[in-house]
């Protein structure tokens, strides 16, 4: 069976996953993902992993275009997603809609679940967000990072503490069981990362690559990112 090699970024890894089953119908191909924050799947792709599919950000995938490492004629937009918090489900939903409010939840969990502050788009921007607010340094012993956002939300959901509290991207959030979105930051602080996918240019099956974009970025999946979180 041909297998089709992707770099996804976190962030639409539970949109692969639900199409998935459906690829596997049509082509007779099985999907092999890596799964992370895009600063880790840019290295795994230098690194020469094999990349038949790429999703990651529209800027890093502009950029791998002009580096010769991504085909530029194959990039397609799967849509925005916003970067929001959650709690564990079940929990009481805290105010985070203004700066002044997202900072008292903040300071009142007692540990704080968000990807890689280094690596992750979503972490970069959150671990900004509490700078700016002024708290970065207060909260940092509370701090629970992961090499992704899906692993944050994941440990989250595990914690059992009902004053913790995550941060990462909304579709990461919304694809894992056991903890439920608060909403987005709020608007001073709001982060919408689009995200792109492309065919590799050293792809192994470069014509299933280009139909898995179709699908994935096309008509037919376009509800199923919607419910996830893209905005479309």
């Amino acid at each position: 069976m041909t297998t089709l090699n992707l770099l996804c970024a976190g962030a639409a890894q539970g949109l692969v996953t639900a199409l998935q089953d459906r690829f596997t119908a049509e082509t007779g191909a099985t999907l092999q993902g890596r799964f992370g924050a895009v600063g880790a799947m840019k290295e795994a792709l230098l690194a020469g992993e094999p990349c038949d599919v790429m999703i990651v950000t529209g800027a890093m995938v502009d950029a791998l275009c002009a580096d010769g490492r991504l085909r530029a004629d194959s990039r397609a937009s799967l849509g925005r997603v916003l970067t929001g918090v959650a709690v564990r489900a079940g929990t009481p939903l805290p105010d985070v809609s203004t700066p002044e409010a997202l900072k008292a939840t903040l300071l009142a969990a007692d540990s704080v679940y968000f990807p890689d502050a280094v690596r992750a788009t979503a972490g970069i921007h959150f671990a900004k967000v509490m700078a700016q607010l002024g708290i970065l340094a207060t909260m940092e012993p509370r701090f629970r990072t992961y090499p992704a956002g899906a692993i944050a939300m994941r440990e989250l959901a595990a914690s059992g503490s009902a004053n913790a509290i995550g941060c990462t991207q909304i579709t990461e959030i919304n694809y894992t069981p056991g903890v439920q979105l608060v909403g987005a930051l709020p608007p001073a602080f709001e982060l919408a990362t689009v995200y792109t996918a492309a065919v590799g240019t050293r792809a192994a099956e470069a014509a299933l690559a280009a139909r898995f974009i179709a699908l994935i970025s096309g008509a037919d999946s376009t509800a199923l990112r919607r419910d996830g979180g893209f905005v479309v």
